[in-house]
């Protein structure tokens, strides 16, 4: 049975709603706190809120919004990502301005897998490749000094 919330979340979904602008990315997610330890632990994010539900985690300008699967149940989502071959397959999720050695050595750290270790690319980035607990694949980039 999953885990929801309890009680008043911080504002109404209705309020919220009415705040975001520009471009916005939602992830669902098995394990809300699961995915705020790796946002927090490996990215450096912050978290706005959080809940057995729902969860808002900001770095730098970047904000995202993370659901939990049962959240979805009346979505159509929510069938093609319930048996996990569906989550994120093709995305990466870039963080500009996190540090990719940092945030290597926290996924080392706390075994995530690390798809790619941190190196310099061709486009002027240092960037690294690693997942997060639902397979979601996140790339901490910064730009490279100029040589």
């Amino acid at each position: 049975m999953a885990v929801k919330r309890t009680g008043t979340p911080w504002m109404s979904a209705d309020a919220f709603g009415r705040t975001l602008r520009g471009f916005g990315v939602n992830l669902l997610v098995r394990d809300i706190d699961a995915a705020v330890g790796f946002a927090t632990g490996v990215l450096g994010a912050a978290v706005v809120y959080s809940d057995a539900d729902f969860a808002v985690l900001r770095c730098g300008d970047a904000e995202w919004l993370l659901h939990a699967d049962h959240t979805y149940e009346d979505n159509p989502l929510h069938g093609f990502v319930g048996g996990g071959a569906g989550r994120g397959a093709g995305v990466e999720l870039r963080l500009y301005d996190c540090d990719p050695d940092a945030a290597e050595a926290a996924a080392r750290a706390a075994g995530h897998i690390v798809l790619a270790g941190a190196s310099d690319k061709p486009h002027g980035l240092r960037e690294v490749y690693l997942l997060d607990p639902d397979g979601y694949c996140w790339v901490p980039s910064r730009a490279r000094h100029p040589a």
